[in-house]
């Protein structure tokens, strides 16, 4: 491991935290751009579907890149392609073209580079990082992530009543080009062991030995169909919260603003937990803890007739995500081989990016049937008996004790 870890992993953050904050006020540019201007919910969900499903798409694939590939390149590549597609989208609005659906076209361009980056991410930081740092270094990351999930919300919105949308793409494309030169220009890292090797197999060869791997390695296929599950549950509490407030609470704007500022102010303080505690001994018990908070915490907010109280219990799930990511995280870069790294955290991405849309499909018709808290109750009863699925596999807790990898 290079000795000089720690200026590394300062220096990747770094531009990894300027590109996202860049990013991240241009997505809540655009979805407030196309709130306002269309106040159509048809709209709003061809958004979210541009947002999700060419990650879904690409991410295998991403995968395999992220094993075959230099790692740092594709993440270069992947946040100079959303600059770009940013820069052309600025230009032609410049020029009078403001079409909805050219923002339709630039989140699915995002959404790509999203899926480009994720594996590629999540493989590059064990090749940085000692292995016993590898929780306090994810769990930071997170809570960078969350503080600027925190700001950007607030900034976008100050920034779209001072300055066009035009000036805000800007910004983002400027950050990516401050982000992508870090790396390029301070950050030296040897590429991984199979990057460097002559590929025998083809994209498809590689793609099928990871599903593969992953349906043969006992932890990642129990955790997986785990992850499937509980990312169908949580849609409600991540999607349906803002409808629920308006209706339950008032549509009042600041409402909705608390909710988001309370959720990122939850996940930030979960990240800075996890980096000074680290969890428990085994990371499936810390885990576990965090899902059996999640599953209260969404009963609790089908049950709060006081909005306060509400966001009280925001807060909790948003200090429990970090608590259940760090580790789970952290777990994945230990239990799976180097070579296999990227094509796991691509799966993973392809996960989530379906199955919460897919949540979507059940629990948003359902919310003009039933009452939006009766589904948080029935999603969180079935999380908070979910959680106990973790502690009650034997493989699981195994997995959860180790810290051994295999080295390439």
């Amino acid at each position: 491991m290079n000795r000089n870890w720690k200026r590394d992993i300062i220096l990747f953050l770094t531009s990894q935290t300027i590109s996202l904050f860049g990013s991240s006020l241009v997505q809540y540019a655009i979805t407030w751009y196309i709130t306002l201007k269309t106040q159509s919910g048809v709209m709003m969900t061809i958004s979210i579907i541009c947002g999700f499903l060419p990650t879904f798409f690409l991410s295998p694939f991403a995968g395999v890149w992220a094993d075959r590939y230099n790692r740092k390149i594709l993440i270069m590549l992947s946040d100079s392609m959303i600059a770009a597609a940013t820069l052309v989208l600025a230009i032609l609005f410049l020029t009078g073209h403001k079409y909805t659906w050219l923002l339709f076209v630039v989140s699915a361009i995002r959404a790509l580079g999203a899926a480009i980056q994720i594996p590629a991410v999540g493989a590059f930081i064990p090749q940085i990082v000692p292995e016993d740092k590898l929780t306090k270094v994810n769990a930071t990351n997170g809570s960078i992530q969350s503080l600027v999930m925190l700001i950007s919300p607030m900034l976008s919105g100050a920034l779209l009543t001072m300055a066009s949308i035009e000036a805000i793409f800007f910004i983002d494309v400027v950050t990516a080009a401050i982000g992508v030169s870090t790396l390029l220009l301070f950050l030296h890292v040897p590429v991984h062991a199979k990057a460097m090797e002559k590929q025998a197999t083809g994209y498809f060869s590689d793609m099928d030995e990871g599903f593969n791997y992953i349906k043969n390695h006992e932890y990642v296929k129990k955790f997986f169909i785990f992850c499937a599950f509980f990312f169908v549950l949580v849609s409600p509490a991540a999607f349906l919260t803002p409808l629920q407030v308006s209706r339950t609470f008032g549509n009042d704007v600041w409402r909705l603003t608390a909710v988001e500022i309370t959720f990122s102010a939850g996940m930030m303080v979960g990240g800075i937990i996890m980096a000074y505690w680290g969890g428990f001994k085994n990371k499936i018990h810390t885990m576990t803890m965090s899902c059996i908070i999640i599953g209260i915490s969404t009963f609790a907010l089908g049950v709060i007739p006081i909005f306060w109280v509400y966001l009280a219990f925001m807060i909790l799930i948003g200090i429990a995500m970090p608590i259940f990511n760090t580790p789970s995280t952290v777990l994945l870069q230990e239990k799976v081989e180097g070579d296999f790294l990227g094509r796991v955290f691509g799966v993973l991405a392809m996960i989530s990016s379906v199955m919460m849309p897919m949540g979507m499909l059940i629990f948003g018709p359902l919310s003009d049937i039933i009452k939006i808290e009766w589904l948080l109750i029935i999603t969180g009863i079935l999380m908070f008996i979910q959680s106990f699925f973790l502690i009650g596999d034997k493989a699981l807790i195994e997995a959860g004790k180790s810290v051994t990898k295999t080295e390439t």
